[in-house]
């Protein structure tokens, strides 16, 4: 008769968490992911791949110092993964109700920037929990009506300088030559 412990996948998540998987190595292979990325696209240090990845290596390890960035990823990952399943659901809902052709014509693309945008600062909303690391907290919510006013204005007045399709355009006499 064989004999094992049985383990869940929840069981080896947990055990992940507790070795520090989710708060350091997880968010330093993202850093040290992208940064290197950057670095090799740019080019600013050369082609060296060596050079890129200690200092890739060096910045994502830096990064981890304080916790600010495992705190960080921690809200804003779950915050996003949330959001995106939400805006998901909003474009299967819209699909039942916008006709094909409005989608192929560009005419919707308005509600995907919204709910993108949405989504984006009910990620970052949360940001009261670092406002002793960098007060960007505190500000956020004393200011997130404002700034959403803001946007909608900026949102107007893009809107409004566009040239409507119906509105006659001022056209110029042609040019003769002598």
């Amino acid at each position: 008769m064989i004999t094992g412990m049985v383990t869940t996948i929840t069981d080896v998540l947990n055990i992940w968490n507790d070795l520090g998987v989710f708060s350091y190595m997880i968010p330093f292979l993202l850093l040290f992911a992208v940064v290197f990325a950057i670095l090799e696209k740019s080019e600013v240090l050369g082609t060296n791949k060596s050079i890129m990845s200690i200092v890739a290596a060096s910045i994502g390890l830096l990064a981890l110092q304080f916790d600010f960035v495992s705190e960080f990823f921690a809200v804003i990952f779950p915050r996003f993964g949330v959001g995106i399943s939400i805006f998901l659901v909003l474009i299967i809902m819209i699909g039942f109700f916008f006709p094909k052709a409005k989608w192929d014509e560009g005419k919707s693309q308005w509600i995907g920037w919204v709910v993108g945008i949405g989504v984006v600062l009910w990620a970052i909303s949360d940001w009261d929990r670092w406002s002793s690391y960098s007060g960007f907290g505190g500000w956020f919510n004393e200011y997130f009506w404002s700034l959403i006013v803001l946007g909608v204005l900026i949102g107007v007045i893009v809107w409004l300088s566009n040239p409507s399709p119906n509105r006659p355009t001022e056209t110029t006499a042609p040019r003769t030559t002598v």
